[in-house]
């Protein structure tokens, strides 16, 4: 299975970049995440308000949120979420979210 490793961080994830151990996730993970799998440098406010949903989300109903939950509890337009997660809301912020890969993400 591949490593991400980032100074002394190495998390384990599968071919398509979701942790393979998803109850190791801390914030710092997230960010190596982010870097490693998204291209993003750093996670903004606003980054961590759309993990903090999803995470909260997928705690309360073991299943990642839809995206129009989303928007609607961030507050953010679906342009928004595509500009925080270019690879898109169920793909980039679940994986860095730490979520395992949602149902019907392709």
């Amino acid at each position: 299975m591949p490593v991400i490793e980032d100074n002394d961080i190495r998390i384990e994830v599968n071919e398509e970049g979701f942790m393979a151990r998803p109850e190791e996730w801390s914030n710092v993970a997230a960010s190596v995440l982010a870097k490693a799998e998204e291209g993003i440098e750093d996670l903004t406010g606003e980054h961590w308000a759309v993990i903090e949903f999803i995470r909260n989300h997928y705690r309360d109903k073991g299943t990642a949120p839809m995206v129009r939950k989303m928007c609607q509890a961030t507050g953010f337009p679906l342009k928004r979420i595509y500009e925080l997660f270019p690879s898109g809301p169920a793909k980039g912020a679940c994986k860095i979210a730490g979520l395992p890969k949602p149902d019907g993400c392709v």
